[in-house]
């Protein structure tokens, strides 16, 4: 009987031995996926390096959209590590972004820069993004969405320098017009600065302002071939955008009229090139600076994924005031 009872102990031990076991791996299994929840829910680990970035532009045809990209490319190299850039194109396509957006999160790509093609139609997948632990920061254009970080040029400042420059050339007396564009917040606070410079002189008329060039040349060119049209007299001319510019001067050409100058706004090569034309009436451009506010997009990134957040999410980078007197020191983008 005692030996029995000596067999029927080991069995007992043993089967209580395996069943702590399976317990203990519950327990472990348990712990792991909640460390894996955690850490899916927030990038903000001490030893988390930034790997991959994703950057989601509107057009890589365009000089703006690849100064950004460089700009990326540039401050990622100067962290270190083998960080790989991932810059793409939607066309500016909605549809197009938003699938390009849910990629870079099904990746697993530690930081999303993008520069939003719609305002509102992008905060689903931003939303998505940010719940899947993504660092997302929005460049150049506003997101009606929360993110990590908003980068932008100091829009409001860009109108007032351009429309300033406008009005002491115009010693404070004219007829000046707006060629406005797609309505979205940059350009909003474009005219907005302007006309905040303009109203300090009240012999300086705003003739038109309401006329979208929708930010293009083709738009520009038809949008003050009808101005030249219906004012036989206009003094300057303020552009939300070089591209709008070029085409007002290509325009202003093709009228042979020569009697008022042109000032955008972005600092781009078409501008430089413009302003060199001596035939030409683009006088000068509020120049941004694309390139830097990617690099300091990339800086604020790569400390929000090592727990530093900016003391400011909302970052405007300064504009500066290029015209055909200082162009040669113009170092451009």
């Amino acid at each position: 009987m005692k030996r029995i009872s000596l067999i029927v102990g080991i069995l007992g031990f043993a089967v209580v031995g395996c069943t702590n076991g399976v317990q203990n791996d519950n327990t472990a299994t348990n712990t792991n996926n909640k460390a894996t929840n955690i850490s899916a829910e927030s990038l903000t680990n001490q030893n988390k390096k930034l790997q991959t970035i994703g950057v989601a532009l509107g057009d890589l045809g365009n000089p703006f959209y690849n100064a950004v990209q460089k700009g990326a490319e540039t401050e990622a190299q100067k962290i270190g590590g083998n960080i790989r850039v991932n810059a793409v194109s939607s066309a500016f396509d909605l549809n197009q972004q938003t699938n390009q957006i849910e990629n870079f999160t099904a990746a697993n790509t530690d930081l999303i820069i993008l520069s939003a093609v719609d305002q509102k139609g992008v905060k689903p997948v931003i939303d998505q993004a940010r719940l899947a632990g993504r660092v997302v920061i929005a460049l150049d254009s506003a997101v009606d969405a929360d993110v990590d970080a908003m980068i932008s040029s100091n829009n409001t400042q860009a109108g007032e320098v351009a429309c300033q420059y406008i009005a002491d050339r115009l010693k404070g007396q004219g007829s000046v017009v707006i060629l406005n564009g797609t309505p979205m917040d940059s350009i909003n606070q474009r005219v907005s600065g302007c006309e905040k410079s303009l109203s300090k002189y009240p012999n300086i008329k705003l003739i038109s302002k309401e006329q979208n060039a929708e930010g293009t040349r083709d738009g520009g060119l038809r949008v003050m071939s009808d101005l030249l049209t219906t004012f036989p007299k206009i003094d300057a001319v303020f552009a939300t955008n070089d591209q709008s510019g070029v085409g007002a001067d290509l325009a202003a050409k093709q009228a042979r009229r020569k009697e008022f100058f042109i000032v955008g706004v972005d600092g781009s090569p078409d501008a430089t090139k413009a302003m060199e034309d001596k035939d030409g009436v683009f006088a000068a451009t509020a120049a941004q600076n694309p390139a830097g506010m990617a690099e300091k997009a990339v800086q604020i990134g790569n400390d929000i994924i090592q727990g530093k957040k900016p003391e400011s999410p909302n970052i405007l980078i300064p504009v500066n005031l290029v015209t055909r007197e200082n162009l040669s020191s113009y170092k451009g983008w």
